[in-house]
C-alpha cells in the first residue's frame, strides 16, 4: 500500500492545501493530513476544530486520514510506516527551506519528500493571508471550501464581539 502524509497547521485549511491533499490521492492508496501541533501558536481554531474541518473537506476523496501530531514529523512518518511527505510549493522561497527540511528528514529517517506546485490560481495564498483579508471584511470566499469560509467568517466575528 502506497502511503504519504501531507503536514501543516491548516488555520484554517484553504483551497491550496485542498488542492494538493487531492492530488496526493491520486497518486498514493492512502494520505494522511498531519495536523502539526506547535504549542508556541495561538491558533484561531483548536486541532480538534482543523481535523473537522479537514475531515468534511476531503471526505469525497475516500483515502484521506487526518491526525495531530506534535513532535517531529518523521516520527509520525516512522509509526506509522509512511515512506514519503508530498509537499506544495508556492514560490522559489517556498523551495528553500522545504529543501532544507526535505534533506534532514531524509538524513533522519529515509523518508522522501515529494514537491508539487501549488496551482496558479492559489500560488499566493496562505492561512494567514485568508485571515488576515477575512477580518477586516474582505471577500476570500473563493479561497476557502464554503464550510470553512462560513466557520472562518463566524470565528472572526465571535472574537470581535469578545472586544
Amino acid at each position: 500500500m502506497r502511503r504519504a502524509v501531507c503536514p501543516g497547521s491548516f488555520d484554517p485549511i484553504h483551497n491550496g492545501h485542498l488542492d494538493i491533499v487531492e492530488r496526493a490521492s491520486k497518486l498514493y492508496d492512502v494520505v494522511h493530513v498531519a495536523v502539526l501541533v506547535n504549542p508556541n501558536k495561538q491558533g484561531m481554531f483548536s486541532i480538534a476544530e482543523r481535523i473537522g474541518l479537514i475531515e468534511e473537506v476531503t471526505a469525497e476523496f475516500g483515502n484521506v486520514v487526518v491526525e495531530s501530531h506534535q513532535g517531529l514529523l518523521v516520527d509520525y512518518c516512522r509509526e506509522r510506516d509512511i515512506p514519503a511527505i508530498v509537499k506544495g510549493l508556492r514560490a522559489v522561497s517556498d523551495f528553500d527551506y522545504e529543501l532544507q527540511m526535505a534533506h534532514m528528514n531524509n538524513g533522519l529517517t529515509g523518508v522522501e519528500t515529494l514537491f508539487l506546485p501549488t496551482s496558479p490560481t492559489y500560488s499566493f495564498l496562505s492561512s494567514t493571508l485568508a485571515k488576515e483579508v477575512a477580518s477586516y471584511g474582505g471577500d476570500v470566499s473563493h479561497l476557502l471550501p464554503a464550510t470553512v469560509h462560513r466557520r472562518l467568517v463566524e470565528r472572526i466575528a465571535e472574537r470581535k464581539a469578545q472586544q
